[in-house]
């Protein structure tokens, strides 16, 4: 049974599990420094059992092991003591349990301050990336209104053109209508003296109208007034 191991015995553990878990610590160290978090892996190529696996399986096994190696201390420390040299050897025996499970807690963190560090820098490359992706949808933005806006100028300007091409035909037809109608006054002058006479006669017409109506409107002032 375990409770009837004498202090040889357990001596003995002890200095089997503290150089096991010396050689473990070492391999744990290699393995937390020699660990890469990929960036984007494809699934298939991703291996079943990954460093981190490896890390974490290895970190519980050690845990374990510091946990043995505490009890068997605990148990050496309620063995009698005979002498200097057993104070001497249990206190040798606490303080490598000591020095493996700093190391182990060294280890495991510098690990966690990596993959943070790894995890930051991972980050801040998607922001960057992110970063040149809103820039290019500002600059494709920017080429599309620069477009449109062309487009709409090209617009005004045809609708300019075809305005003056518009007024220039009304224009020529104006003259065409013109030159007609001085074709025809050249071509028959009697209608031409004949529009002459008209035009006179209107006018000769409004002036005895115009005479007439001063002459009535000042027959009403003598009328009102005398």
């Amino acid at each position: 049974m375990a409770a009837a191991l004498s202090y040889e015995d357990l001596r003995k553990q002890a200095r089997q599990l503290e150089n096991e878990i010396d050689l473990k610590l070492v391999a744990f160290s290699k393995l937390g420094a020699g660990i890469k978090t990929p960036h984007a892996a494809h699934p298939d190529t991703v291996p079943l059992l990954s460093g981190e696996d490896t890390f974490e399986a290895m970190s519980l096994e050690i845990e374990q092991l510091l946990n043995r190696l505490t009890q068997v201390n605990e148990r050496l420390s309620e063995q009698p003591v005979s002498g200097a040299a057993m104070l001497h050897t249990l206190q040798r025996h606490r303080d490598i349990l000591a020095d493996l499970s700093r190391d182990f807690r060294k280890t495991n963190s510098q690990r966690e301050s990596r993959r943070e560090r790894e995890d930051l820098l991972r980050g801040s490359e998607s922001y960057r990336s992110d970063g040149v992706n809103n820039r290019r949808d500002m600059y494709l933005k920017e080429n599309q209104h620069a477009h449109n806006s062309d487009r709409l100028l090209n617009e005004q300007i045809s609708i300019a053109v075809e305005t003056r091409e518009h007024l220039t035909s009304q224009r020529q037809t104006l003259k065409r209508l013109q030159t007609r109608f001085n074709d025809i006054s050249n071509r028959y002058p009697m209608i031409s003296s004949l529009i002459q006479r008209i035009n006179v006669r209107k006018r000769r017409d409004s002036i005895i109208i115009g005479l007439v109506v001063s002459l009535c409107t000042i027959l009403m002032l003598v009328y009102v007034f005398s």
